[in-house]
């Protein structure tokens, strides 16, 4: 649905967290920007004023006023990596791997990418939609106003297309903003495993012209992995998507290192994503360049990985980092932010601020949104969350408590 715009006065709240600071803490800048005894107005459903109570309330005496009650408010999240758009949930895989059976062997038995593949082929466009709503509902209660979401549980032309329609029409029937990314490049699918060149000819000769004429997508991405797409394939299908006008994203050195971030800086790409296994040189190059690092803790939490990605070291690099959930049926069945800000601190060596900022401005900018989604500086979108909470740093340490009091999109009340 389209949410429409929105004026109202947000006051007394113990903290507003406007997330305008440095992606890395310092002595002198808090990433999350903390303000203490501030208002938030919202006219029209963008930011128009956040400073002294006093002042904004003088400035703007006639809006209708949100009394926070000394909670926190923060910008809505940004999650810039999601793959919410698939049939079922893939239960019986999980239950394999608590046995011990790796993720790569249940691949190799048709489980992984591929099942989901089989199923979301069998299903039509308006089944995805129908089971897709439930879940952005969950999202959106659990504070995400803004989500990426990529097809790549199709692998053929129609279903890829299929999903990103239904991805289309899912952005018109709930509060969520959708930002469609074309993921052909997600596994090569059964059909063609002893002829991986056709397949890759398939997506640059047919995919990604009908995904672009269409006009379906805003990013191409590629899963870069040993056992998946090799750097010369992914450099094919990421430059062939640029010729279409589609901004490239990296799945990269997720289990192991193969030079997936060293590509995607090298290419420009918006974002290089997962990041488990990325090498000195690729945080270096990431560093030196504006591709976003996004992080996915949860990925690595439910495969059960004893390496995490390495948030301290890309931020003290000086990288610009995002955080987000992953959403697949696969290996991040969860849609909860409030989880990955955890993560972030408490096995990323990210603080509750850096984790913060990553979540909402780090994902805005892994999505190249420069209209200040992710904060709450003047003329951003209202979209905002009060918590249940005394500062934002009770907010990761709150370990995904259901401390959401409500949820704003272009300032209307959305939960």
């Amino acid at each position: 649905m389209t949410v429409l715009p929105r004026s109202a006065v947000f006051i007394n709240a113990a903290e507003v967290a406007v997330c305008t600071g440095p992606p890395r803490a310092s002595e002198d800048a808090d990433p999350a920007g903390v303000l203490h005894g501030a208002a938030v107005a919202v006219v029209n459903g963008v930011v128009e004023a956040l400073g002294p109570q006093d002042d904004v309330l003088a400035e703007h005496p006639h809006l209708e006023r949100v009394n926070c009650a000394g909670r926190v408010i923060t910008p809505g999240f940004v999650d810039s990596h999601t793959h919410a758009v698939f049939g079922r949930y893939r239960v019986e895989e999980y239950a394999l791997r608590c046995t011990g059976v790796p993720y790569m062997e249940i691949a190799r038995r048709g489980g992984g990418i591929n099942a989901s593949v089989r199923d979301l082929r069998a299903r039509g466009e308006d089944e995805l939609v129908e089971m897709a709503l439930p879940r952005l509902d969950e999202m959106l209660r659990g504070g995400t106003t803004t989500a990426e979401v990529k097809s790549g549980y199709g692998l053929s032309t129609e279903s890829e297309l299929k999903t990103l329609r239904a991805i289309r029409r899912l952005n018109d029937m709930q509060p969520i903003e959708l930002i469609p990314t074309f993921l052909g490049g997600h596994e090569v699918p059964p059909e063609y495993r002893e002829n991986r060149a056709a397949y890759v000819n398939l997506l640059v000769e047919e995919m990604i012209p009908a995904v672009a004429e269409a006009g379906l997508a805003r990013f191409c991405d590629v899963f870069m992995e040993p056992g998946v797409f090799g750097r010369d394939e992914t450099e094919r299908i990421l430059r062939a998507g640029l010729a279409h006008g589609l901004r490239p994203k990296l799945h990269a050195d997720e289990l192991e290192g193969s030079g997936g971030a060293e590509l995607a800086a090298e290419l420009g790409a918006a974002s290089a994503d997962h990041l488990g296994d990325i090498s000195e040189a690729g945080i270096a190059a990431l560093a030196a360049s504006r591709t976003v690092a996004t992080l996915l803790p949860a990925t690595l939490f439910f495969l059960g990985r004893p390496r995490w990605a390495p948030g301290r070291a890309l931020l003290d690099a000086g990288a610009t980092v995002a955080l987000a959930t992953d959403f697949n049926p696969g290996s991040s069945p969860t849609p909860s932010m409030h989880f990955i800000l955890t993560a972030g601190c408490s096995r990323m060596g990210m603080s509750p601020a850096e984790s913060l900022r990553a979540a909402t401005a780090g994902g805005a900018a892994a999505l190249e949104l420069a209209d200040g989604r992710g904060t709450l500086a003047p003329g951003a979108p209202g979209d905002l969350v009060l918590w249940r909470a005394s500062s934002a740093a009770e907010i990761p340490y709150r370990l995904a408590a259901p401390i959401i009091e409500g949820v704003w999109k272009a300032g209307e009340r959305v939960v």
